[in-house]
């Protein structure tokens, strides 16, 4: 405090009464947001006991992140303190979710060992849109779907209203996911796998029979495999024969197992698995009764 009786303190004395440094007062000074009341005689810049204050508030704002800009503008009552901290929530918010994305494709990059023409790929694929990731997803059901009319119209709804919802704070196991996923959608190879699959549905529909004879495969498969798998039965052993007899009857296995590997082989499983994980949904109900099986026939494939 300056020895004249005003009360007045210099930046040196304000320094030292607020712990800040005598250079960060003077910048705060120069851009606007910390004037002082007057000058001494010297020039030099005096401040009264409503700066001291004034100087504790710019230093809590400055600490959570704002910009001067604003600050000024709180100070100067043209946005309140409340105002402010919401703005800045939602930046905040928008900030930490790039941050995440971030950190899941850094590592996604990491765990495969990615080129740097790979962590493009990857890390434009997870800073995809929604919209974007969406519309992949509609290519590829409706190259699956397309002119097979004979499907069954609730497997067609269903497979159409499949989507993607990658979440807004993805985990880096997500975002492995999507990458992966997205990589599955766009390949040919699969696409028409998959379309396989939709056509051994549609060739499996009874006329009038609105749900097809596939529907109640998997239910039956379901109930004789689980008790089976529960029981300790190995799909390459000679116990698995019977639930493969009860199963099919007298069907060509052959032909069976082109069946189910055009619907439950390993990549569709994988492909299912995958969506559960970008939608944060539990994972598809009885894949391994359905594995169970395919693996069994595929060990008798040639006797």
């Amino acid at each position: 405090m300056i020895d004249d009786g005003t009360g007045l303190l210099t930046i040196g004395e304000l320094a030292r009464a607020t712990g800040l440094s005598v250079r960060t007062i003077r910048y705060w000074s120069d851009e606007g947001v910390l004037t002082p009341v007057t000058r001494s005689a010297g020039g030099y810049r005096l401040y009264d006991a409503g700066g001291v204050a004034r100087l504790e508030l710019i230093r809590t704002l400055r600490e959570l992140g704002l910009g001067l800009e604003d600050v000024r503008e709180v100070l100067a009552g043209e946005r309140t303190v409340a105002q402010v901290a919401a703005a800045h929530v939602a930046a905040l918010d928008a900030q930490i979710r790039s941050l995440r994305v971030t950190r899941a494709v850094l590592s996604t990059v990491a765990r495969r060992g990615a080129t740097a023409e790979e962590m493009t790929l990857v890390n434009k694929l997870a800073r995809l849109s929604a919209a974007e990731r969406q519309r992949i997803m509609e290519e590829f059901t409706a190259e699956t779907l397309d002119g097979l009319d004979t499907v069954d119209p609730d497997i067609q709804e269903r497979i159409r209203r499949t989507a993607v919802h990658l979440a807004e704070d993805p985990t880096p196991e997500e975002v492995d996911a999507w990458v992966e996923l997205a990589e599955m959608l766009q390949d040919p190879g699969f696409r028409a796998q998959m379309r396989r699959a939709v056509e051994f549905n549609a060739a499996d529909r009874r006329p009038g029979d609105p749900g097809g004879r596939s529907m109640w495969f998997a239910q039956r498969l379901v109930e004789l495999v689980g008790p089976a798998r529960a029981r300790g039965v190995d799909p390459t052993e000679e116990g698995a024969q019977e639930v493969l007899d009860e199963l099919f009857g007298d069907a060509d296995r052959a032909e069976v197992l082109e069946r189910m590997t055009a619907g439950f082989d390993e990549r569709v499983a994988r492909y299912r698995h995958l969506l559960s994980v970008v939608n944060r949904q539990p994972a598809p109900p009885h894949a391994e009764d359905f594995a169970w099986v395919v693996t069994a026939l595929r060990a008798r494939a040639g006797r």
